[in-house]
């Protein structure tokens, strides 16, 4: 996987959200060898560092032919993320197109402090 590179957060004392959102998420399913698509969507509260978007991007980029389950999917970028960057807070949600008649929302938090969703 392409390395999560991160930066100093100018305003560690200050609670603000950033998202980022990916609307061209491509990945292999694990079954069929066919593609699937969906939409990654970030929300996070930062605390000492945020993440670096291009790093991000090319991270986005190894799932394309990476063979994995949108559960699996969802649950590994955030994992990866907040290693790579110690959010207070986190929600990566996967919203995958219709495949079979059926759509898939996949979304996974990180909430040390109990924030609750942001939803």
């Amino acid at each position: 996987m392409a390395k999560l590179e991160v930066f100093e957060n100018k305003y560690p004392g200050r609670e603000y959200f950033i998202t980022h959102i990916n609307e061209e998420f491509t990945s292999t399913c694990p079954i069929t060898g066919l593609p699937d698509f969906g939409t990654i969507t970030i929300r996070y509260i930062p605390d000492k560092l945020c993440v670096e978007l291009k790093s991000l991007k090319y991270y986005f980029l190894d799932f394309r032919n990476k063979g994995i389950f949108y559960e699996a999917v969802t649950n590994q970028i955030l994992d990866d993320l907040v290693e790579a960057c110690q959010p207070r807070y986190m929600e990566v949600e996967g919203n995958f197109t219709v495949r079979g008649g059926l759509h898939s929302d996949v979304l996974a938090v990180h909430d040390p402090d109990k924030r609750g969703r942001l939803r």
